[in-house]
């Protein structure tokens, strides 16, 4: 089973943070991995327009974000960069190496991590 995830929120997908799931916006189920392949490259395409910056990874994960999208985060006491990202993964892990794709291994732009102050 493939699932094409796609989330809202302050991090790339790759660091699968605790509560990871609650960012999710739409997850799409496929049997196929290459229909699953194709309905990502398409979401790569339709999110790449909306977003100037990416960074893009061969394992089929990809994070976008334009710079003025961010949030203020109150117990940070800082403004937090908010990332679009589309994701593939094969029963809920990520994909094996033999299915990656070095084509998507790209970025556009430096994502913005400022450091969390909370409980410093």
């Amino acid at each position: 089973m493939y699932k094409v995830f796609e989330m809202y929120g302050d991090y790339e997908p790759w660091w699968f943070l605790d509560g990871w799931e609650t960012d999710v916006t739409r997850v799409t189920e496929f049997e196929d991995y290459y229909e699953a392949l194709s309905f990502y490259k398409r979401r790569w395409l339709d999110l790449s327009e909306d977003n100037p910056q990416y960074e893009s990874r061969s394992d089929l994960m990809t994070a976008f974000w334009n710079p003025t999208d961010q949030r203020w985060c109150e117990e940070c006491d800082e403004f937090l960069q908010q990332y679009h990202s589309v994701f593939l993964l094969e029963n809920g892990a990520q994909i094996p190496k033999e299915k990656w794709r070095p084509a998507y291994s790209k970025h556009k732009g430096a994502p913005r991590h400022p450091v969390c102050r909370v409980g410093g």
